[in-house]
């Protein structure tokens, strides 16, 4: 199953009282959909503050995306956490609600060696029908993922990709080992142009929230041979992948992603403590780097 090159991982809109506004949840999967051209959503992912969602509320965003999407694009649950069990029971429920793959990330904390997070993420993919994906964080996570346990789960046949906030040189060393049908996606904007150049299959994305349009275009000159094209467009897209994450210092994913879209008219709402809005400061940088 393709996911597509442009996954976009949505953040969770909230009302003021900061539960799930659902009517705001639909209009930002049309959004995401019909005007930034979005092949995939991961809901329930760290941009859509999975730490402080509870299961019932993840369950009912997966079986609404599902519903909601009908088809238009493929939705993939968040369902990773640093306990296995716990792991693998939120992919049943996904599974059960009708996702197409999850997106498992290292478990965090517990800082699991090598051999610790392959049967992690081998007891889960082994409890699933569903195509699974691995996201390999180590700002947030601190154990990092290596390329060669990567791709000795990628020898596992229902795990099917990684989404790699990690160095070039790792994300190159995966595509160069990667089995065939295995793909590499970053989980960085700044990278993602550089990720396809070396061979890696695409973007999963923040940006393209407000970008994801363009980003499209971009990954399509590139795959066109028409590279200056590319490099062009990222060039232009540059201040916005840098700009969502250091405003102008860096601020917590989905703070100021939430912001720009609020400042677009979609009322996405604020986020959940222990994270908090952005400062004045953070919310002028944020309103002239939309409005560029």
């Amino acid at each position: 199953m393709s996911f597509g090159r442009l996954i976009t991982a949505m953040v969770t809109p909230f009302d003021e009282q900061l539960r799930i506004n659902w009517e705001e949840t639909g209009r930002l999967i049309d959004y995401l959909i019909e005007e930034q051209k979005s092949d995939s959503l991961v809901v329930c992912g760290t941009t859509g503050e999975s730490p402080t969602l509870k299961d019932d509320e993840k369950e009912a965003l997966f079986r609404f995306a599902v519903e909601r999407a009908a088809g238009r694009c493929r939705i993939i649950a968040g369902t990773g956490s640093n306990d296995t069990d716990h792991s693998i029971h939120l992919t049943k429920i996904a599974e059960k609600a009708g996702v197409d793959g999850a997106l498992l990330v290292v478990p965090y904390y517990n800082k699991p060696n090598q051999e610790g997070m392959y049967r992690h993420f081998k007891a889960i993919a082994e409890s699933t029908g569903l195509p699974v994906i691995l996201y390999n964080v180590p700002s947030r996570t601190v154990a990092s993922l290596s390329a060669a346990t990567t791709l000795r789960l990628a020898a596992i046949p229902n795990i099917v990709a990684t989404k790699e906030c990690a160095s070039i040189e790792q994300i190159t060393e995966l595509v160069i080992g990667a089995p065939e049908g295995f793909a590499v996606y970053s989980g960085d904007d700044g990278i993602a142009l550089p990720t396809i150049a070396v061979g890696g299959y695409g973007i999963i994305s923040v940006a393209s929230h407000l970008v994801g349009a363009d980003m499209k275009q971009m990954i399509s000159a590139y795959l066109d041979g028409r590279v200056k094209d590319a490099v062009d467009l990222n060039n232009r897209l540059f201040p916005i992948f840098k700009g969502l994450f250091q405003c102008p210092h860096p601020v917590p994913n989905p703070v100021a992603v939430k912001y720009a879209l609020q400042l677009k008219g979609i009322a996405v709402g604020g986020v959940r403590l222990p994270l908090a809005g952005p400062t004045d400061e953070e919310a002028e940088f944020i309103r002239k780097l939309i409005a560029e």
